[in-house]
């Protein structure tokens, strides 16, 4: 009884699962942000490319 009292208190695995979740959304929110970025860097080499000469 007394392991099974002392398996209740610990609070180990959900300090992790409490980790685990938060760098879940810090990389969900990395992600959009980058794309965000990437599609902007995408139209501006494109306005680049189409204002440069052609030979």
């Amino acid at each position: 009884m007394s392991k099974f009292l002392k398996l209740i208190r610990n609070e180990e695995g959900a300090t992790a699962i409490e980790y685990g979740l938060i760098a879940a959304l810090i990389a969900v929110a990395a992600i959009g942000a980058m794309q965000g970025i990437g599609n902007r860097l995408n139209t501006t080499f494109n306005n680049v490319s189409s204002h440069l000469p052609s030979s």
